[in-house]
């Protein structure tokens, strides 16, 4: 692997990057300034039109280990583990390591490969959240899709096999190293941020217990009526153990992850103003995924799907009809309200959940802001804990 350069070595290509990816995002979003208020394009941009990109459909079917690698021909894609785990002595912690691709121009479009040419940004964040502690960091990164340098010599990038996302030292990685093995079987992930009482990050191992899960039509995860959408799918029986660095201070931890893996060029409609999105690990060995995207419904309402899944990897699909999110009280965030407390019902599996953020002050105050937080799920009626997982909402 190689060695990231020293920090004030990289600092006029920080200070570029930064301004690239401001001006990409505001020109995506169609605003001059940083704005969660619609823009007709939909949050961040992601709902303007995709044109002269690959287009996700239902009829492209997922390849494995292929798809675990970048797709540059689509707009947007990313890789996002969330976490909830437990110290020694049972306290909990959470956490989030998440990688962002965005292609600046269409396949067509793209300049030649020069040492200063871009036709791919990388957008990297990282939070550790431990009671009333929430510490995040984000990471800029550039490079061009087919630069005549190895892949692996990037700053950022995401190869297929052997399997490995990273920009700088912040790496995710398959451990399996066996000719013709399955490289999501095990993977290490590592990254760490700040120095001194201020350094926090993490270096674990994961298990997949289960096997990967696609969403939608086999993989094909529609977001409104429009039929605009993502190819998606996850690993949501990851174990994990490891060591999480905190304040200076280290833990060592275990517990379960979940990893979203999706990619698009248009994911939204254009009046889609962002999403609640959760994922729950039930103690009685289901997972389920679901979310709402606010806009976007045949009826002018809001969108709602998400996945039902056995403890075998079973995979039931719940359009709006099978599927209720309301929200039920809201808390002071970052200068706004935010809902933390949910009611999730699956009336067809006989679930009725009570989902809330026991501690509300996750917002991710990075670039492009939002709140992303673990949660807790509980029998709506008798209050008894069901399980554990996390929440991300955006545009708020």
């Amino acid at each position: 692997m190689p060695q990231p350069t020293h920090p004030a070595a990289r600092f006029p290509w920080r200070v570029l990057l930064l301004g690239w990816t401001l001006a990409t995002l505001l020109v995506l979003a169609g605003c001059d300034e940083a704005s969660t208020e619609p823009s007709g394009t939909g949050f961040a941009g992601l709902g303007e039109s995709g044109a002269g990109f690959m287009q996700a459909s239902a009829e492209t079917r997922l390849r494995f280990p292929a798809d675990h690698g970048a797709h540059p021909d689509y707009r947007i894609e990313w890789w996002y583990l969330t976490a909830n785990l437990e110290d020694a002595a049972g306290e909990p912690l959470g956490l989030q390591w998440t990688l962002f691709r965005q292609a600046l121009a269409p396949p067509s479009a793209r300049p030649a490969p020069t040492p200063w040419a871009t036709d791919q940004l990388w957008m990297a964040h990282m939070a550790v959240s431990r009671g009333e502690q929430h510490a995040v960091a984000e990471r800029f990164a550039r490079s061009h899709s087919t630069a005549p340098s190895r892949p692996m010599n990037h700053q950022a990038g995401a190869l297929a096999f052997p399997f490995r996302a990273w920009l700088d030292d912040w790496e995710l990685a398959s451990a399996v190293t066996e000719p013709g093995g399955d490289t999501f079987e095990r993977l290490t992930l590592t990254a760490f941020d700040g120095g001194g009482d201020k350094r926090f990050g993490y270096r674990l191992m994961l298990t997949a217990e289960g096997p990967l899960v696609r969403h939608g039509r086999q993989g094909f995860s529609q977001k409104s009526a429009d039929g605009q959408g993502s190819h998606y799918y996850s690993q949501p029986f990851w174990r994990i153990e490891g060591e999480v660095t905190l304040a200076g201070e280290n833990h060592a931890v275990s517990g379960r992850g979940w990893l979203d893996r999706e990619w698009s060029s248009q994911l939204l409609s254009p009046d889609q103003a962002g999403w609640d999105w959760f994922s729950l690990h039930l103690d009685d060995g289901h997972r389920l995924m679901a979310f709402r995207l606010r806009g976007g419904g045949a009826d002018g309402g809001d969108y709602r799907s998400g996945s039902w899944i056995a403890p075998d990897g079973t995979t039931r699909p719940l359009d709006s009809r099978e599927l209720a999110l309301t929200a039920l009280a809201t808390s002071p965030v970052a200068g706004r309200e935010m809902p933390t407390r949910w009611r999730l019902e699956v009336p067809e599996q006989g679930l009725d959940l009570l989902v809330e953020a026991p501690h509300t002050e996750r917002w991710m105050d990075t670039t492009v802001p939002y709140w992303e937080g673990e949660v807790v799920a509980r029998d709506h009626d008798g209050g008894e804990r069901l399980g554990v997982g996390y929440l991300e909402m955006t545009g708020y």
